[in-house]
């Protein structure tokens, strides 16, 4: 079997156990398809120096897409609560900055990170934020705001398809909105500026 058939079958191995150990928290059973994962990293800043945080990465599939359009693995910062997850995108990713932890706390996380990190140029999320109450979104994205520099990009995937505003953004402008159909389940990207 190819390499590459290996790990995408021993990725979605590892989504489907922990979602089901615990669905709200994972928000997915499978990986993000390339099509999804090239649709979020096309938002990368233009600043090469500029840091991107990554919420949410689970074992990397975005991340992967977000280096090969051009993101140096220094400059991302990447918050996962799993840590059978983050411990995987360690040994992916090893020059990337990956932290286990959870992306409510990103602003003490940055803090207390060695290179105290104050602003990035790109928050690329797969959190599954309808899984979480409105007013738990709204303090993350409220933290998402932040942090994020003025012409940054916020990126966030949902599978409601139906509707281009997801929930916590009422603070952000909608740029643009587009259903990736190529991904199991189809889902909707959408891109905020402060």
């Amino acid at each position: 079997m190819a390499p590459k058939l290996i790990a995408a079958l021993s990725d979605s191995t590892v989504f489907l156990r922990e979602w089901l150990a615990n669905p709200q928290r994972t928000g997915s059973v499978a990986p993000s398809s390339p099509q999804l994962a090239s649709a979020m990293a096309r938002w990368l800043p233009h600043d090469p120096d500029s840091h991107v945080l990554e919420l949410g990465p689970g074992t990397g599939a975005v991340t992967a897409a977000l280096l090969k359009n051009g993101l140096r693995e220094d400059r991302l910062v990447a918050i996962e609560h799993n840590s059978n997850m983050a411990r995987r995108l360690r040994e992916k990713f090893p020059r990337a900055h990956i932290i286990t932890g959870d992306a409510w706390e990103l602003d003490e996380l940055l803090r207390n990170h060695p290179e105290m990190i104050k602003s990035v140029g790109a928050v690329i999320s797969s959190l599954p934020l309808l899984n979480f109450p409105h007013e738990k979104a709204e303090a993350l994205t409220q933290k998402i705001r932040a942090v994020l520099r003025p012409d940054g990009h916020w990126v966030q995937y949902s599978y409601h398809l139906g509707k281009k505003q997801v929930r916590g953004a009422a603070s952000f402008k909608l740029r643009h909105s587009k259903i990736v159909w190529l991904n199991f389940p189809p889902a909707r990207v959408s891109v905020f500026r402060k």
